[in-house]
């Protein structure tokens, strides 16, 4: 679904991602993990078309994307979210779905302005899987409240709704359980679960360390930028070095 190879990003003099390889298998959930500087949102940014890479090739089903505009790339079928939530003020939570759903949408703007009936057909549609994403995250019932006035779990589930919206191959969630109670993290955990067995590939940052081994096929661990580990949860728990950059250990003490 999405290979890395080699990548390298400069800012100035700093090298903030170091040759960074891996690799996402389709119908997988891989988790990117490091302490804070460690190059993650970084990392998310350049495969998300954010940033383009200084060197280095990204491939999304089989072509390459480095460098491209993140609206080409989201329409080849990459959807993300981000750490700090944007959503639109003085839109309700149906509405701030349906403008992910638009990415899909045909109808062009002069059909828009002429009101044909194939743009009013379209627009109920939008409307209606807009509404059954509201219901598969479980808050169908804040649809006509805007949506920046919910609580800071419901709006975690609304950009995620926007972004399913999208009918993404591949879903970046950039640390998804951030802000969140122990109970909306069990359910953020739960919802990733289930978008993955939608069929829906999905790519993680998170600092919530039990999220990440409970629902992660693999994981990469980043330190300074540059890739340390890579491996099966449990193998990444065990690993020595991870264990000294988390803890700040020498591997004899860990």
């Amino acid at each position: 679904m999405l290979e890395l190879e080699r990548i390298h990003k400069y800012f100035g003099g700093l090298h903030a991602v170091n040759d960074v390889s891996f690799r996402v298998e389709t119908g997988s959930i891989k988790a990117v993990i490091g302490p804070n500087g460690a190059g993650k949102t970084t990392l998310f940014n350049l495969i998300a078309g954010n940033l383009a890479p200084s060197s280095g090739v990204i491939r999304f089903v089989g072509r390459e994307i480095q460098g491209m505009k993140p609206h080409r790339i989201a329409a080849l079928g990459m959807a993300r979210t981000f750490q700090n939530i944007k959503l639109f003020h003085g839109m309700t939570a149906l509405e701030s779905v349906m403008v992910g759903r638009h990415v899909r949408s045909r109808a062009g703007f002069l059909a828009g302005m002429l009101h044909l009936p194939s743009t009013w057909r379209e627009e109920r549609q939008i409307r209606d899987r807009a509404m059954e994403l509201l219901e598969l995250l479980e808050i169908a019932e804040f649809a006509h409240v805007e949506a920046t006035s919910l609580a800071f779990g419901q709006q975690r589930c609304v950009e995620m709704a926007r972004a399913l919206a999208m009918e993404p191959r591949l879903l970046l969630l950039d640390e998804p359980a951030a802000g969140l109670n122990i109970y909306e993290t069990a359910e953020v955990a739960r919802l990733i679960t289930r978008i993955r067995d939608m069929g829906i590939t999905v790519l993680l940052v998170e600092h919530d360390m039990s999220l990440v081994m409970d629902i992660s096929d693999e994981i990469v661990v980043l330190s300074f930028g540059e890739k340390i580990a890579e491996d099966v949860p449990r193998a990444i728990q065990q690993n020595p070095e991870v264990i000294r950059i988390y803890l700040g250990e020498d591997e004899e003490a860990a």
